[in-house]
């Protein structure tokens, strides 16, 4: 009987194949956790620092520290690190060295509303985001008649707003009002833009540049007390003086 030794060597490799990857992953869950990696998108941890990712990356109450990768609940680590408010994603995983790894990306607030009972961020999701001990960004301030149930909205206008050069440095503050409507702060000429209800912003907002660019280049934009954008393919401006249309 003729034996078949490339049968035989094939099945030897197959066993030493399985035997090897059964020990690895035998040696790589009794592995213990060397330490925790917090690592920022961009390097970016301006609103979060690494003692508060700390607290969230906890198990059964402790650090996972010294426990066995076995035992780590990766999924539950990661849910609770995205459930922090100024979270927008993260991602956390085992390495083969021994760490347990966070990657993180923070939300990008684009405004804040300012009230007297209190203050946050809207971020470009149209997400409430609360305020940091760490850092305060330099956004749009947001009053007035302002609930979250606003935040879409918002986010619309001000995105509106930073995807212009020209208004994103012209515009410093909205003011909402009861009646849903919105007016804006000027940082030249000290002038209300009363821009009324989010709705047709592309025409207002190049109805706004028209009458810019004709005011500025002969100087009367400093006569206008405020700027109306709520009637359809006009601006209507109050003189300062005395009032009247332009």
């Amino acid at each position: 009987m003729r034996i078949n030794w490339n049968y035989i060597i094939g099945i030897l490799l197959l066993s030493l194949v399985v035997f090897l990857y059964g020990f690895s992953n035998l040696r790589n869950s009794t592995q213990k956790i060397a330490d925790i990696s917090i690592e920022f998108e961009q390097g970016d941890n301006l609103f979060m620092d690494y003692q508060m990712v700390n607290k969230l990356l906890i198990q059964n109450g402790g650090t996972v520290r010294n426990l066995t990768k076995s035992v780590i609940d990766l999924h539950n680590l990661e849910a609770n690190v995205r459930s922090h408010p100024m979270v927008e994603s993260a991602s956390v995983y085992l390495t083969v060295d021994g760490f347990l790894k966070a990657k993180i990306k923070q939300r990008t607030p684009i405004a804040r509303v300012v009230d007297n009972n209190e203050s946050y961020y809207i971020d470009r999701q149209a997400k409430t985001m609360p305020l940091s001990d760490n850092f305060s960004a330099r956004v749009l301030l947001i009053s007035g008649a302002v609930k979250e149930g606003n935040n879409n909205e918002i986010k619309e206008l001000v995105t509106a707003i930073l995807n212009d050069e020209f208004l994103e440095e012209q515009i410093i503050a909205i003011e909402k009002t009861t009646k849903n409507e919105y007016v804006l702060d000027t940082r030249v000429g000290d002038q209300k833009i009363i821009l009324g209800k989010i709705e047709n912003l592309d025409q207002k907002f190049k109805n706004l540049s028209a009458f810019y660019i004709k005011t500025m280049a002969d100087s009367t934009i400093y006569k206008y007390d405020s700027i109306n954008l709520k009637y359809n393919k006009q601006v209507v401006a109050t003189n300062k003086v005395d009032y009247g249309k332009r």
